[in-house]
């Protein structure tokens, strides 16, 4: 991860004139993030400058927005105006935040650039509330299109990030593997396609979140933490 981390900190002031390029598909998806951010507690992993989180702020209730790269957080943080809007340098495996502490959990263009995205899931899972909602907005490819793959080896050659080259299908085929239940996904045209998915967690993940719950003792259930 630690090679990941300086490829992000070498690109934090570049980050924002690369992603201009995919202008209207943002603007689409922060049509479609904010009637399900209004009056929440969100957070967001992998909030690099602070895209998202500066134009859903006026939406939500509260945003925690952290990253693994503090350039990237220095950058989010040079023109934040917003009270309900707080950025942080934060581990997405190991989050600081209590268990079942948000209303919605923002994870965009990230889960295809981790080793291992299905444990930042389940981190995803422990700080998110039984009926709260995960937006996980990932860049996929169009199958075996040339352009896709032209973009893919120039990315490469520049250092960048990829481990998961998803199809649309083959994402959301992996959050519904790994305990989710997609209720809503729509693809937006972007570089690559841009895959957006709500998600709320499967049945049988409540269900084991209940029976974790019932174990502990009500003594400490009911202990209130500083």
């Amino acid at each position: 991860m630690q090679e990941h981390k300086n490829f992000w900190d070498k690109n934090a002031g570049r980050y924002d004139r690369f992603m201009r390029k995919d202008r209207a598909a943002y603007d689409e998806m922060y049509a479609l993030i904010r009637p399900v951010v209004k009056a929440k507690t969100v957070l967001e992993l992998a909030t690099g400058t602070g895209l998202i989180a500066k134009n859903i702020v006026n939406a939500a209730a509260h945003i925690e927005a952290t990253d693994a790269s503090p350039e990237m957080i220095a950058e989010a943080k040079r023109d934040n105006r917003s009270a309900k809007l707080h950025f942080s340098v934060q581990d997405m495996f190991r989050l600081p935040y209590a268990d079942k502490s948000f209303d919605v959990v923002i994870v965009s263009n990230a889960l295809h650039i981790v080793p291992q995205p299905e444990k930042a899931l389940q981190e995803i899972k422990r700080v998110l509330k039984d009926d709260g909602v995960l937006i996980a907005p990932t860049f996929t490819h169009a199958g075996n299109s040339f352009s896709g793959k032209v973009r893919a080896f120039f990315m490469k050659l520049a250092g960048f990030p990829l481990h998961s080259k998803w199809t649309s299908e083959e994402y959301l085929r992996f959050l519904s593997q790994n305990g989710w239940t997609v209720r809503k996904s729509v693809v937006l045209k972007a570089s690559f396609p841009l895959t957006y998915t709500e998600c709320v967690k499967s049945e049988s993940c409540k269900q084991k979140s209940i029976e974790k719950t019932k174990k502990v003792p009500q003594s400490l259930r009911d202990r209130k933490w500083a």
